[in-house]
């Protein structure tokens, strides 16, 4: 049985026993939106290959620093801190952090090489921005129609995690920014409690809370689905459990 090559997760039973296993490192990510010739885009950044996920186009977003809670001890408004900070390290563009909607939580399973349990935010930016980008962490950027993203990606022309491949998922079922930003922020954030299995096929399958097989770790459970199937031709997502 051969992994997708975008699946970032790690060995099955490593995650059913969850020993030992490092606590997850905090961390918040962006997913900046504009509207561009009548076009809805996001915002991503093409990773240099030799870091965390690299190759890969990831939203602007990094670890949650000291500094993030300069504010206080609480770890949301500290996420939030560091959403704005690193949306200005990493692509030149300021934004207030009260600005951003939090809208999802995600923790890969234990076993995963590096693990960060990330904040994920939400936000528009006018059409006339300067994309800045480091050239050393990020090589490369590009403003992108989410449904054109996750085209790319079933052709293997980008490199999307699973955690990146969702959410460009979701944004693409949005007809407009506003409608995307109002039911995200009307609704409390969703957690994405990652847990990996094989199905009947051998094909490794991602399950989230609302998915019948979630709760036994079993892909073959018949029920409600909330589940990626990362098979080595491509991602499929089921989601009748939590439609947006």
């Amino acid at each position: 049985m051969s992994k997708h090559k975008n699946d970032i997760y790690g060995d099955l039973e490593k995650d059913r026993e969850n020993e030992g296993a490092e606590p997850a490192i905090p961390a918040a990510t962006v997913l900046l939106l504009r509207e561009h010739e009548k076009q809805n885009q996001v915002l991503m950044l093409h990773k240099t290959s030799k870091i965390s996920f690299g190759g890969m186009w990831v939203f602007p977003g990094g670890k949650i620093d000291a500094e993030d809670y300069a504010g206080g001890e609480d770890d949301n408004d500290a996420a939030r801190v560091a959403a704005a900070r690193e949306t200005e390290e990493e692509a030149g563009i300021s934004i207030p952090a009260d600005e951003f909607i939090w809208f999802a939580h995600w923790t890969p399973p234990a076993s995963t090489a590096k693990r960060f349990a990330t904040w994920f935010f939400l936000t528009s930016t006018e059409d006339d921005h300067e994309i800045n980008v480091d050239g050393g962490e990020i090589q490369n950027h590009q403003w992108i129609n989410p449904s054109d993203a996750l085209q790319q990606h079933a052709k293997g022309e980008i490199d999307l995690a699973p955690p990146t491949w969702v959410s460009l998922y979701h944004l693409s079922r949005f007809d407009t920014i506003d409608q995307a930003l109002n039911k995200l922020n009307e609704q409390p954030p969703r957690y994405y409690q990652t847990r990996v299995v094989k199905d009947q096929n051998g094909s490794r399958v991602a399950l989230w809370d609302g998915d019948a097989g979630y709760p036994e770790w079993d892909a073959a459970t018949s029920g409600a689905r909330h589940r990626l199937t990362m098979s080595k031709d491509g991602f499929a997502f089921e989601h009748d459990a939590v439609p947006y």
